[in-house]
Formats: C-alpha cells, sequence, structure tokens
C-alpha cells in the first residue's frame, strides 16, 4: 500500500514551496511603497506656475474606505490642451468624451483634468457617456467662465481608471468635485498625493518635475516649469501613448504646437514601452500649457518656430524618464529591459522585432528566471512582422546582454551570445551575475540596413499571474 503523507504534511509542504517560490513586488496590503521602489519616488519638485493639485477620497470602490480615488489638476488661468489616445477599438467614455471636449474647443480654454480610479468606465454603454459628460461637466462648473449648462462645452477633460465593464458611482464622485475644488494646492506633498489618486495596481506614484528655459528674447530670464504623473503599471502596451498621465507647463503654448509637440514627443517615449502587451480601453495622455509663468506681452510659442524646436527635446526627455517609470512598476517586475535593435532594413523592422521581443512571455520568463536564453530572443526576432526577405540574414545577425551603466556588473563588459549567426560559448557564471542586475540592455544587430529603434519591458514573474488572477476579487 502506498505510504500517503497525511494531508496537514502535504499543506506544510506547499506552504513552504510557495513561500520559497514566491517573490512579491506588488505593493503590500498596507499600500506601503517596496523598498526597492522608493527611490523612484521624489521627495521635493519644481512645480509650475498657475497649476494646483488636489487627491479626495470618495471611495469609488466599496472596499476602499480611506485611500485618495479622486485626482483634479487645476489650471488658475485657460490653458492649451491636447491629448493622446488609446486606439483600441472598444474607447472608453472618457476617452470619447474628452476628444470631443478638445475637438470641440479646439485646444483652448482647458481648466482642469479630473480623473477617478477604482472603475475605468469602458465598455458602459450610453449611461458610461452620460457618467463621464457629468464629471465633465461638473469640473468646469468650479471655473468662472463655464456656465456648466447643459448644452454647453466643458472646459475640463475627465479620466477613469480601473475595472472595465462597469458604471461608476456617479453620485459619490459629482458630491465630491466641489470638496476635490476646495482642497486646491501648489505644494510638493499635494501633487504627490495627487498622483497617488490615480494608482490602481502601481505599487508607487510616478511624479516628475523640471525646469527649463527658452531660447529668443522674449524668454530671455525667465525659468519655465513643467510637471508630469503617470499611472500604469499592466495592460501596457503602444496603440498610442499608453495608460493615464497629464503633463502640466506654465510655458505659453498655442493649442497648435502643444499639439504637435506632443504627438512627435509620445513616440519615442510613451509608445516604446510595453509591460505585458495589452493596450487598455483608456489610455489617455493629456497636456496643458498655460503660460502663467511668462509676462502679458510674451508671444504663444508656434509651431516650428525656435523656441518650439527647442522645446521638443525637453519634453521628449522629460515624457522619457516618465515613461521609464512605468516599466519599473511593471506588475510583478523584477527587471528593467532596453532592447537595442541597430542596423535593421526599415525602422519599421526595427520596431517589429523590438516589439515582438518585449511582448514574448518565453523571452520575459527567462530574464525572470536569471536564465541567459538567447534561442528564445532569436525565436522572437524571426517570427516578426517584417518588411521583406532581406529584412533578416542570419549569418549577420548579432545578439549580445550589455550591463547597464548602474549594474554592479557593467566593469565585466559586454556579454556575446550570437556573432553572425555563430552561438558563441556562454560564460553562464557571467551570465549570472548580469542577470543578478536589475537592469539590463539587450542589443539585436542585424547587419541588413542603417536603421536602429529600441523598447523597454520588464519580465514576468509569478506575480504577475497572482495580481492580474486576483484583480477583481
Amino acid at each position: 500500500m502506498p505510504n500517503h503523507r497525511p494531508l496537514r504534511v502535504v499543506k506544510q509542504i506547499t506552504t513552504s514551496f510557495q513561500k520559497e517560490q514566491c517573490r512579491c513586488y506588488s505593493a503590500p496590503v498596507d499600500s506601503a511603497i517596496p523598498s526597492n521602489k522608493v527611490k523612484y519616488v521624489p521627495t521635493s519638485g519644481t512645480y509650475p506656475k498657475g497649476f494646483r493639485v488636489s487627491a479626495t477620497h470618495v471611495g469609488v470602490k466599496p472596499s476602499n474606505t480611506s485611500k485618495p480615488d479622486l485626482a483634479f489638476i487645476a489650471s488658475d488661468i485657460p490653458a492649451a490642451g491636447t491629448a493622446v489616445f488609446t486606439m483600441n477599438r472598444f474607447q472608453a467614455a472618457p476617452v470619447q468624451v474628452s476628444r470631443d471636449i478638445l475637438n470641440s474647443r479646439h485646444g483652448a480654454g482647458i481648466r482642469s483634468v479630473i480623473i477617478n480610479s477604482g472603475c475605468a468606465n469602458a465598455v458602459t454603454g450610453k449611461g458610461g457617456l452620460e457618467d463621464a459628460r457629468a464629471m465633465a461637466r461638473t469640473a468646469s462648473s468650479m471655473f468662472d467662465n463655464q456656465s456648466g449648462n447643459d448644452d454647453s462645452v466643458p472646459n475640463s477633460v475627465v479620466m477613469s481608471t480601473g475595472v472595465i465593464g462597469q458604471r461608476l458611482p456617479i453620485s459619490k464622485i459629482i458630491n465630491n468635485i466641489g470638496t476635490a475644488y476646495a482642497n486646491l494646492d501648489n505644494s510638493h506633498e499635494a501633487w504627490l498625493n495627487t498622483a497617488k489618486a490615480i494608482c490602481t495596481t502601481d505599487t508607487f506614484p510616478k511624479l516628475l518635475s523640471t525646469t527649463f528655459t527658452l531660447p529668443g528674447p522674449a524668454h530671455k530670464g525667465v525659468e519655465y516649469r513643467m510637471a508630469g504623473m503617470t499611472k500604469g503599471a499592466g495592460m501596457i502596451h503602444p496603440k498610442m501613448g499608453t495608460l493615464l498621465g497629464v503633463v502640466c507647463t506654465d510655458a505659453p503654448i498655442t493649442p497648435n504646437a502643444l499639439r504637435a509637440l506632443l504627438q512627435t514627443a509620445m513616440q519615442a517615449t510613451f509608445n516604446r514601452i510595453s509591460i505585458d502587451g495589452d493596450t487598455s480601453t483608456n489610455d489617455t495622455l493629456a497636456m496643458l500649457a498655460n503660460g502663467a509663468a511668462a509676462s502679458a506681452d510674451t508671444p504663444s510659442i508656434q509651431p516650428k518656430d525656435e523656441a518650439c524646436e527647442h522645446f521638443l527635446p525637453i519634453l521628449k526627455s522629460f515624457l522619457y524618464r516618465l515613461s521609464d517609470l512605468v516599466v519599473r512598476d511593471g506588475e510583478g517586475a523584477t527587471k528593467f529591459v532596453e532592447v537595442r535593435v541597430r542596423n535593421a532594413l526599415t525602422v519599421l523592422d526595427a520596431l517589429s522585432i523590438a516589439s515582438s521581443i518585449s511582448r514574448s512571455p518565453l523571452v520575459k520568463t527567462a530574464l525572470y528566471g536569471k536564465d541567459a536564453n538567447w534561442g528564445r530572443i532569436l525565436c522572437a526576432i524571426g517570427y516578426s512582422q517584417l518588411e521583406s526577405p532581406e529584412s533578416i540574414n542570419p549569418a549577420t545577425t548579432n545578439v549580445s546582454f550589455i550591463p547597464a551603466d548602474n549594474s554592479a556588473s557593467k566593469d565585466e563588459g559586454v556579454l556575446k551570445l550570437l556573432v553572425n549567426g555563430e552561438p558563441e560559448l556562454v560564460d553562464e557564471e557571467r551570465a549570472a551575475r548580469l542577470l543578478e542586475d536589475e537592469d539590463l540592455i539587450i542589443d539585436i544587430d542585424l547587419g541588413v540596413g542603417e536603421q536602429a529603434e529600441s523598447y523597454r519591458f520588464c519580465d514576468f514573474s509569478h506575480e504577475y499571474v497572482t495580481i492580474n488572477g486576483d484583480y477583481r476579487t
């Protein structure tokens, strides 16, 4: 007769196994920021003039009894506004309503962004659209130049994030917008709390601020400021600007210039990150510019003028750093990876290969397991949607791991895995040391052209499955 273990012993062994195998990288139940993420949370900031923000507890989800879940970002004066939205065919109600508002106002006279977390208000039919409009109208009614009538065009952009397919508890939200308005402030604490209010499965608030100058006599001696917050840890892959984000600046920028700047800057930043290959129904990245730091006679920045061209790389750098934080907070992530594709035949080829690698579950799980399994990377290259048979030449393909500048093993140099189609004898001990580092660069040299592109992504862990398996429960 088989010698079966008693049930309690099996349970003890299972519990012990789970403790050994489970590496928790999601937010602890007490909402404390994980120790390895604290370094990404700013302790101070330089915030744009004429903008104030607040975070208010509404209780969108019944289980939320204390955490703020309504964010209000407001400009003291009418601002230029623009946004980029998800390309998912099931576009959430706030996406549709905000696009209509910005189009109807031609990006002018925007006063605020109102955001709730806890419910996405997505795939909620006509009722969901009316809820989004009610949020926009109520937020707009807080400002003197908005009548608040049902037939007027609101001056507030609206966003929502959370579970898809559920209606908002709209009365809770509407009844608290006045409180949110009354609590508007420009302190660092207010900005940080507002960044927290838009979080869902995020483990830390994502907030950045910076200062900059612009060329030309009209801007001489003026220090401009920019601040941005974003949220997102899962359901993230490019098809616009992925996730939710708001960027504010006190520089004077026309709506047309602002639109062109954001659409250009997000392509190489928010549209080059991936966590799990999914694109949300709610993705929105909005930007407001109120000119509060400029004098009344300072001309607003126009498309293609000197100041506009100077500001574009500043905005790109800012959005790059802001989008970095999203990848670093990927659900269950332990690795931050940049894949660089060089010497491709076309830009689209380079993008397709970088995207394939960043989405491959086998690549991502190998990285989590600290396994230098370059064969999985090669497979992802091989099944990419490429433009011609000449896009890949196995005999000129090279794959390497490069330690990032902040890696402990950076002095050990590049680890070559595949050289001109020939496999290298991999030093597994060196590979293990390199993959102990949080940051890693995967370098792909195709050797068939001159184009290059990159993506930033993270690994897949046990915790990713746990977070998403339990998301609604």
